[in-house]
C-alpha cells in the first residue's frame, strides 16, 4: 500500500468538516495511526476538563484509520466502539495511538490507548471496523 494511500488519508481526513473544530492532526503508518487532538476550552465540560466526546473521537479516529490503512479501495465503517476513560485532561493535548489487532478481508479490530504529553495514560478503547461500500476518491478528500 505504501506511503502514497497513507498520505491521501491523512488529507482527507484533514479536510472532513468536523476536523475544523477539534484541529487535530493524524500520521498513519501500516496497521497503526497516531493523532494529536490539541485541549482548549472550547472542548471542555461543566467541570472545566475535557468532554468524553473528544475521548469517543480520538479512540474512533485512530482505531478507525488503522483499520483503513490496510483498506486502498474504500471507505471502512465503524461497526462497534468501546471507549474508556481514566483520567481527566484540561490542559496541553490528547495523544491517540491506534493500532489493528486482528484483520481479515472485511473485518478489523483495532485498538486505542490515550495519552497526555507527558504519557500518563487519558483512556483506552477499541473498535470493530468493515469495508463499506464509499470507494476512496478525490471526491471524498482521498487526494
Amino acid at each position: 500500500m505504501g506511503n502514497t494511500h497513507f498520505r491521501k488519508l491523512e488529507r482527507m481526513y484533514a479536510s472532513a468538516p468536523i476536523n475544523r473544530f477539534f484541529r487535530p492532526a493524524l500520521k498513519i503508518s501500516a496497521g497503526e495511526a497516531e493523532l494529536v487532538i490539541p485541549v482548549g476550552g472550547h472542548l471542555f465540560h461543566a467541570a472545566n476538563a475535557v468532554h468524553g466526546s473528544v475521548y469517543a473521537k480520538a479512540v474512533d479516529d485512530a482505531a478507525f484509520f488503522a483499520a483503513n490503512s490496510l483498506v486502498k479501495d474504500v471507505f471502512v465503517l465503524t461497526v462497534h466502539l468501546d471507549v474508556s476513560l481514566t483520567r481527566p485532561v484540561s490542559s496541553g493535548e490528547i495523544r491517540a495511538k491506534g493500532r489493528v489487532t486482528f484483520s481479515s478481508r472485511n473485518l478489523f479490530h483495532a485498538e486505542t490507548v490515550l495519552s497526555d504529553r507527558e504519557g500518563r495514560e487519558l483512556g483506552r478503547g477499541s473498535g470493530i471496523f468493515v469495508r463499506g461500500k464509499t470507494p476512496l476518491t478525490p471526491a471524498i478528500g482521498y487526494r
